[in-house]
C-alpha cells in the first residue's frame, strides 16, 4: 500500500550564534518550532501517531525530551542521527511511515544546541566515522584543518583544476547567498556584503573564504506530515505540499574508488538521489523553480548544480555567470540564505530547507517569494555518508 504524501504544517526558530540566548536550550528550541508547525497545520499534537527527532549533539533520547514540550502521548519516537543530513533524514522517515500506510500523520522535527567554532569530534577512544574519508582525501590534498572546510575546500580546487573554475565565481555564490538572506527573518545573518568583501575576508582554505562557510548555529525546524485520506478530512488542500518524490542514498564504492575530492564530499551521491527523484517525480530539472541545497561551503553549491543536473559536468561556473542561479535566472538557489547565511544547526538544518520551500510554494515567503513558484526541489547532505533530496509541489485543489 502506498499513499500520496504531504507537507501540512511546517515551523522553525530563527537561527542563532551558539550561546547568543544563554537561557535557550534545545527543549524551548523543539517547543517553538514544534508548536509552529501544529498550529500551521491546525491541528494538536494528539493527531500525531510517530514522531522522528533530529540532532547531532545531544544525549539519548533527547528526542523524547524535546516532543514531551508537545505532548505525552505515548507515540513512538525516533531519535535521528545522521551528520548534517539529520533534518532530513527525519522528514524521510516520517514521510516513509505515511507513504506505507503505517500512520496518517507523523512529526519530524530537528534541533541543534552548538559550541562555537569549527565542528568537533565527542568522543576521542574511538575510531571516527569519517576517517575513511579522511585517509582517502589525505592521499589527494595536504591535511589541513578544520577537516570540513579542507574536505570541501579540496573538492573546490579539484573543479578548478578540471574545468577552469575561479575562485570569483565560488566568491559569487557567497555574495549571493549573504543577499538573499537579507528578507529572512528567520536567518543567523542578514547582512549583504560586496564580491570584493566576500574575495577579502579571512581565507579558511583556498578558494574558502569566512564568508563563503557555513556558520555553527543554534537553532530548531519541524514539518508535519500526512496522508491524503489525512488531509481530506482535516480540510488542508489549500495549504499542503506534496512530496512528489524523495530518494535517500549513501555512500557507493565510487566514493572512495574515483580518486576524487568530489566524490568523497558526496557528489556521485547527490547524482544517483537526484536522479531517482526525478524518475519518481516525472520531473526534469528545467520543471523546477526553487532551490534549497546544501551549501555547507560555497564550493559545494557549485558541486551541486551539476550533481542535480542543473547543468552538465564542469559548467557550474556558467551558471553562476549567467545568473541562472539567483532572481530573474532559471533558478532561484537558497532564497532563505542557505546554510552559509541562515545557519546550520546540524539537526535542524533538512526541516528548515523543507518549511522555506513550502513557503515559496504556498506563495508566502514575502519578501523572498519567488515569482510564480510550483515546483521545488531540497538537498540536504552529511559526510560519512548520507544524501537526501526531496521534489515538492503544491497539492491538486
Amino acid at each position: 500500500m502506498s499513499t500520496k504524501t504531504y507537507v501540512v504544517g511546517v515551523g522553525m526558530t530563527k537561527f542563532e550564534k551558539p550561546g547568543r540566548r544563554a537561557d535557550w536550550d534545545y527543549p524551548a528550541m523543539a517547543k517553538e518550532s514544534g508548536e509552529l508547525a501544529l498550529a500551521d497545520a491546525g491541528i494538536s499534537y494528539a493527531r500525531v501517531e510517530q514522531a522522528y527527532v533530529g540532532y547531532v549533539y545531544g544525549e539519548s533520547t533527547s528526542g523524547q525530551r524535546a516532543v514531551y514540550e508537545l505532548g505525552l502521548t505515548g507515540i513512538p519516537v525516533v531519535n535521528v542521527n545522521n551528520n548534517c543530513s539529520t533534518g532530513s533524514t527525519a522528514l524521510f522517515l516520517a514521510a516513509q511511515a505515511v507513504r506505507s500506510g503505517t500512520v496518517d500523520c507523523a512529526l519530524a522535527l530537528g534541533f541543534e544546541k552548538m559550541q562555537p567554532g569549527s565542528l568537533g569530534s565527542t568522543y576521542d577512544d574511538r575510531e571516527q566515522p569519517m576517517l575513511r574519508h579522511i585517509l582517502a582525501l589525505a592521499e589527494l590534498y595536504e591535511v589541513a584543518m578544520p577537516p570540513a572546510p579542507w574536505m570541501f575546500g579540496a573538492a573546490g580546487r579539484e573543479h578548478m583544476d578540471t574545468y577552469g573554475t575561479t575562485p570569483e565565481q565560488f566568491a559569487r555564490i557567497g555574495e549571493k547567498n549573504h543577499r538573499h538572506s537579507v528578507d529572512n527573518p528567520y536567518a543567523q545573518f542578514q547582512d549583504a556584503y560586496t564580491l570584493q568583501e566576500i574575495l577579502d575576508a579571512k581565507v579558511i582554505y583556498e578558494p574558502l573564504t569566512k564568508l563563503q562557510c557555513s556558520p555553527t548555529s543554534d537553532g530548531s525546524g519541524a514539518a508535519i506530515i500526512a496522508s491524503e485520506a489525512f488531509v481530506d478530512r482535516h480540510g488542508l488542500a489549500g495549504q499542503a505540499v506534496e512530496i512528489v518524490g524523495q530518494s535517500m542514498v549513501t555512500d557507493m564504492r565510487s566514493s572512495f574508488e574515483d580518486n576524487s575530492a568530489i566524490s568523497l564530499v558526496g557528489g556521485k551521491m547527490t547524482r544517483a538521489a537526484a536522479d531517482t527523484v526525478y524518475e519518481r517525480s516525472g520531473l526534469e530539472p528545467s520543471d523546477v523553480d526553487v532551490i534549497e541545497l546544501h551549501d555547507c561551503f560555497s564550493t559545494n553549491e557549485l558541486i551541486t548544480y551539476e550533481a542535480l543536473r542543473l547543468c552538465p559536468e564542469g559548467e557550474g561556473g556558467k551558471l553562476v555567470d549567467a545568473g541562472d542561479t539567483t532572481y530573474g535566472g532559471r533558478w532561484v538557489v537558497n532564497p532563505s540564505g542557505g546554510l552559509i547565511s541562515k545557519g546550520h544547526p546540524l539537526g535542524a538544518t533538512g526541516l528548515a530547507q523543507c518549511a522555506e520551500l513550502t513557503w515559496q510554494l504556498r506563495g508566502a515567503a514575502d519578501g523572498r517569494q519567488v515569482p510564480g513558484a510550483r515546483v521545488a526541489l531540497q538537498h540536504n547532505i552529511g559526510l560519512g555518508g548520507a544524501v537526501v533530496v526531496t521534489a515538492y509541489r503544491p497539492a491538486d485543489r
